[in-house]
């Protein structure tokens, strides 16, 4: 799905009277990425030089751009500051990434919780990209007085 037709696919919905958080089609999924040390090796904000010469992991190229191509939509989000904008993305496309947006600013320091209104999956980058699986885990939730 094009940025384009990602747009236009929720302006339609709000159009038809979904004005708060229009859902994208089933089976879309809306994937937030991680450029630095996941992408690429992890190159700090404070060695700038380096956005330039790092070089992508070729499994993450194929599997997001495969994703892209299937429909989902990419958005980068990155703890590299507005002012690397610019670098970041001449080298998301001289490498060839698909994607549809580019967030800057991620806050750093890792250790992510993040509260949504929207169903949210994580899934820790350890080293490969592949096909996502599903596996049972322990989550942190909000109690709503509905457990054992």
């Amino acid at each position: 799905m094009k940025k384009e037709e990602v747009e236009k696919l929720l302006h339609d919905k709000v159009e038809e009277g979904e004005h708060i958080s229009p859902v994208l089609p089933e089976g879309i999924k809306n994937y937030l990425i991680d450029i630095d040390g996941t992408i690429t090796e992890d190159v700090p904000n404070e060695e700038p030089e380096r956005m330039v010469t790092c070089e992508p992991f070729p499994d993450a190229l194929v599997t997001l751009n495969k994703w892209f191509d299937e429909g989902h939509i990419i958005c980068f989000f990155t703890s590299r500051t507005e002012d690397h904008r610019e670098v970041t993305e001449t080298w998301l496309k001289t490498h060839g990434f698909k994607y549809h947006s580019l967030l800057m600013g991620k806050p750093r320091g890792g250790n992510y919780h993040w509260i949504d209104n929207h169903l949210v999956k994580a899934t820790r980058y350890t080293g490969k990209f592949t096909e996502l699986v599903e596996r049972v885990v322990t989550i942190e939730v909000f109690d709503d007085g509905k457990h054992d």
